[in-house]
């Protein structure tokens, strides 16, 4: 165990420590314990089959994957990573595990892993991108039971919001308590959150981190998304990141800006040394173009992420690019030639953000490796264009299947699994009688 764990665990008076890792949903999976055994036992072990989860805790065949036997892996913790847990009850830290197989490798199903792998093909070639995630939410009411839509809560006022509400002030201090324990939270997690926003839907939130390391910010995305949980049941109310959680509001988004900058000088190489956009920058753009369709499975993981792309519904159905156009699938937002960069506003809140973070960016370098050129920017709006993106989850299972430049990024023994474990959640889904198909169905035809 690193002498830096030791100091931070003794620093801050660590009574436990949660082991974790994410499965291919993004759910955090592990062990916690006492801080004695965390220092003395060495590292953490799960089963590789861990990893093959669904979102309702099926697992496909997973003998392809993993064997026949389900052998272990080594979680080996990630120094970089650990940080207190503010909302324990005991002084309980949490850090983030790396698998890896007994050689040493990593292990190619981990989604830490894939997005390990896709920065190294950017290393490779003298590169780090730059990202900085946007996510939505929403605060809802508290409700147990599934068959019931969700609404939005009442604030300090006693009332809940019954319109939206877009930038209003007025309408976050109406829980206000709830955010400053969320800013406390949060700024003693260090995940460096910069500001927050009322979204367009009743009850619908916007957070905004820092720009910095792709690998990094997954991780606090990661633990944002259980700090506002946790925060969220203190305060007697439900958070949710599901892509679209109410018919009538607007989905959530986690829109990625992206930049890519020259390891040895620093300089983003988006920009020409003279301040104009550089080749890179357009190639970057038509791999996005070309590729997002193909891995949306990674933007859009669950039957749910397909009701937020449509039409409008404030989510862009199409891969067109433009400048400042917020209804293309991928914006250039108005920056400084040092800030230059590309967001990519595809991505629902519901992804594993490993796995999208690894996506976008392995669409980019692939039309800048490729050279591709994109079409010409779109100038006014887009939201008649909707013929771009695959339009369920089945569908976009089948065009990642068909894209072997993904499964090269990617990995193709993950690629196979990660479209096993999604055809079971869909079929498992598909096996569901809905109340509407009670409602209009049952007696009418």
């Amino acid at each position: 165990m690193g002498i830096e764990m030791r100091e931070f665990l003794r620093e801050h008076n660590i009574h436990e420590v949660e082991c974790v890792i994410t499965d291919m949903t993004g759910i955090a999976r592990g062990k916690i314990l006492p801080k004695d055994l965390f220092l003395d036992g060495g590292h953490m072990r799960l089963p590789k089959s861990v990893l093959l989860n669904t979102v309702n805790g099926e697992q496909p065949n997973n003998a392809p994957y993993v064997g026949t036997t389900d052998p272990d892996m080594i979680c080996v913790p990630d120094p970089d990573t650990i940080r207190v847990v503010p909302w324990a009850s005991e002084r309980v830290a949490v850090v983030i595990h790396d698998c890896r197989n007994f050689d040493g490798s990593l292990v190619e199903l981990s989604p830490r892993a894939v997005l390990r792998r896709v920065l190294g093909l950017y290393e490779e070639r003298g590169w780090r991108p730059v990202v900085a995630p946007e996510m939505e939410f929403y605060l809802v009411a508290r409700n147990t039971n599934p068959h019931e839509p969700l609404t939005p809560p009442m604030g300090r006022t006693g009332m809940a919001e019954t319109g939206r509400q877009s930038y209003s002030i007025d309408a976050v201090n109406d829980f206000d308590p709830f955010f400053l324990e969320l800013s406390a939270f949060c700024k003693a997690h260090d995940l460096g959150v910069e500001t927050l926003i009322h979204e367009a839907g009743a009850g619908q939130m916007e957070i905004n981190f820092a720009h910095g390391d792709a690998l990094e910010l997954a991780d606090r995305v990661f633990l944002f998304k259980r700090a506002v949980r946790e925060t969220a049941l203190r305060h007697g109310i439900f958070a949710t990141f599901m892509a679209k959680p109410m018919e009538t509001e607007p989905g959530s988004a986690m829109h990625v800006h992206q930049s890519v900058v020259d390891i040895a000088t620093g300089r983003n190489i988006f920009t020409e040394e003279g301040g104009g956009p550089s080749e890179l920058f357009f190639h970057y753009i038509a791999g996005l173009e070309r590729y997002v369709p193909d891995a949306l499975l990674m933007f859009a993981p669950h039957v749910n992420s397909y009701r937020r792309l449509s039409r409008f519904q404030s989510a862009p159905t199409n891969v067109r690019w433009g400048y400042d156009n917020r209804t293309c699938g991928i914006r250039v937002p108005n920056s400084s030639p040092e800030a230059r960069r590309v967001e990519n506003r595809v991505p629902g809140v519901d992804v594993n953000p490993y796995l999208a973070m690894a996506a976008t960016l392995s669409c980019g370098l692939l039309g800048m490796t490729e050279r591709l050129t994109p079409s010409d920017p779109t100038p006014d709006s887009a939201e008649q264009v909707h013929d771009d993106l695959p339009r369920d989850l089945e569908d976009a299972i089948l065009r990642l299947r068909q894209c072997p430049q993904l499964a090269a990024m990617l990995g193709e023994l993950f690629v196979q699994a990660y479209c096993e474990v999604k055809e079971l959640e869909f079929a498992t889904f598909s096996r569901v009688i809905s109340s509407w198909e009670r409602e209009h169905l049952m007696l009418l035809v």
